[in-house]
């Protein structure tokens, strides 16, 4: 004798964890047409957009490709990149910008957001103007640092002249040994207001029976910082971490616009090397920035996976 369960009886069933009976539909399930409604646009936008460019760039790095003209060359553009100095300049630079900016980018925002908690003077306008920059485009933020950083009226020589020190006045976007950091402080400026967002709003959400205890204990900000709020902050910064090392990994627009890639492939990064070696130089082949491209996707991906394994907390933080 079959048993009909009644709607109210259903999601007691399946709160339990009990099958539900026959003649009872679970509201929840929908059938695969109605499914294929709803996720195959989308996924045939990611399978052209992305998926379909992806795996060609991957099948067109095993060519030599000149107009229309395929020419099989198996590994050949891979150990070609063995050789290329200009590559592996460009893997240097990219990873100094892939693991020593976001540790700006992390802890300017922080600052920002401790700044902001602690009840700073005119606080709900620097909120505003402390994120501003992320609205801003890579072409406008690019093009107002290049004014700041001009040799003659720049900001930065200005007020360097005016204190004296004009010996420590240089183009910085000139000088080899100064001009990837002079595009770092950028792009930590453009997104510091973003990491401040994310950070104050992880601060909210600390339990304020914690910091009210540090504070009857006479804790000062110092002590408050390193011992309870940095600690209990730690997954939040250590994801913005990775993301902004993903970010930085492919990094191009602001490279481009500011110096592209000079001087002297001081500030060259792959995504840069990439663009050139497709579409700038003289080389009409797509094959060998097909092959560049190809392996830095697996680093990427490499780096991100060991990334996420080394940041992953054994320990849980109770409180």
């Amino acid at each position: 004798m079959t048993v009909q369960m009644t709607s109210a009886e259903a999601p007691a069933a399946r709160a339990s964890g009990a099958p539900l009976a026959s003649g009872f539909s679970d509201p929840r399930r929908t059938s695969v047409p109605v499914l294929l409604v709803f996720l195959l646009p989308a996924l045939l936008v990611y399978a052209g957009l992305t998926a379909y460019p992806a795996f060609r760039t991957i099948y067109d790095s095993f060519f030599t490709i000149e107009g229309l003209e395929r020419i099989p060359v198996g590994l050949s553009n891979y150990a070609a990149l063995l050789q290329d100095e200009t590559f592996w300049v460009a893997v240097r630079n990219t990873f100094i910008w892939s693991f020593v900016a976001p540790c700006l980018d992390v802890a300017t925002g922080l600052l920002l957001a401790l700044a902001l908690y602690a009840g700073v003077p005119f606080a709900r306008f620097l909120r505003i103007a402390w994120f501003t920059p992320v609205l801003l485009s890579y072409v406008v933020v690019a093009i107002l640092w290049m004014w700041i950083y001009n040799y003659d009226w720049g900001v930065v020589n200005v007020a360097l002249r005016a204190v004296g020190l004009d010996g420590w006045t240089r183009s910085w976007l000139g000088d080899p040994n100064f001009a990837l950091a002079s595009v770092i402080v950028t792009h930590a400026w453009k997104w510091a207001g973003f990491n401040m967002v994310v950070c104050l709003a992880a601060i909210h959400s600390l339990p304020s029976e914690v910091l009210e205890a540090a504070e009857l204990d006479n804790c000062g900000w110092g002590a408050k910082l390193r011992h309870i709020i940095v600690p209990m902050l730690k997954p939040t910064l250590l994801n913005l971490y990775v993301l902004a090392f993903i970010g930085k990994m492919k990094v191009f627009d602001l490279v481009w616009i500011m110096t592209g890639g000079g001087p002297l492939w001081a500030t060259e990064t792959v995504s840069t090397y990439v663009y050139k070696r497709a579409f700038n130089w003289n080389t009409f082949d797509l094959g060998y920035p097909s092959a560049i491209a190809t392996v830095w996707f697996g680093v990427v991906c490499a780096a991100v996976i060991l990334l996420n394994k080394a940041f992953k907390s054994k320990d849980r933080l109770e409180y």
